[in-house]
């Protein structure tokens, strides 16, 4: 496609919907693993909060870079399975897990994407301020599509800092240290 050329496909697909891209999200079986390559080399600065999502089984911090460009770190919560199918691709060693879009309608966006016969999965309305649905690997040529949509953030709301997350002790943390 030629730079600054918008894809045709693109605009079929998903005319009217705001689109954005926000992150690309990286597991492995311990973000401490991660951080030499996405802090310490490619000089990842830590975004603020991150946390653990107990009911799925994860945690996640983000990092930012000088562009500000994001790299979301995730790994399992000890006993959880969440990750094991991708684990079990990627031969233990985790990798690019899913690629984050932030929409402006998320409801629009169901819609458009049903309509034209795209399988979604894990649609998550639940949680205002964070709104969520996923385009399936197989509809995406092996690569997950989180599409967003953010809702209003209380100004006083968590901000771990990076060694409160890897502690355990994040946004809703268990308060077992990432191995």
């Amino acid at each position: 496609m030629t730079p600054g050329v918008r894809s045709r496909a693109l605009d079929l697909e998903l005319d009217g919907l705001e689109v954005t891209f926000d992150h690309t999200a990286v597991a492995a079986p311990r973000i401490r693993d991660l951080l030499p390559i996405y802090r310490d080399l490619l000089g990842g600065r830590h975004l603020g909060g991150g946390g653990d999502n107990r009911v799925a089984g994860y945690r996640t911090l983000q990092l930012t870079y000088s562009n500000g460009g994001k790299v979301e770190l995730m790994e399992p919560l000890a006993g959880s399975t969440f990750f094991d199918s991708f684990f079990e691709l990627t031969r233990g060693r985790g990798g690019v897990h899913h690629l984050n879009f932030h929409v402006g309608d998320l409801r629009a966006a169901v819609a458009a994407l049903t309509a034209r016969g795209y399988r979604l999965h894990g649609l998550n309305e639940a949680d205002p301020r964070w709104r969520e649905v996923f385009l399936h690997p197989k509809e995406a040529h092996g690569v997950l599509i989180q599409l967003a949509q953010p809702g209003p953030r209380e100004a006083d709301e968590w901000r771990s800092t990076l060694e409160e997350v890897l502690a355990g002790h994040g946004r809703n943390g268990n308060g077992i240290a990432s191995r």
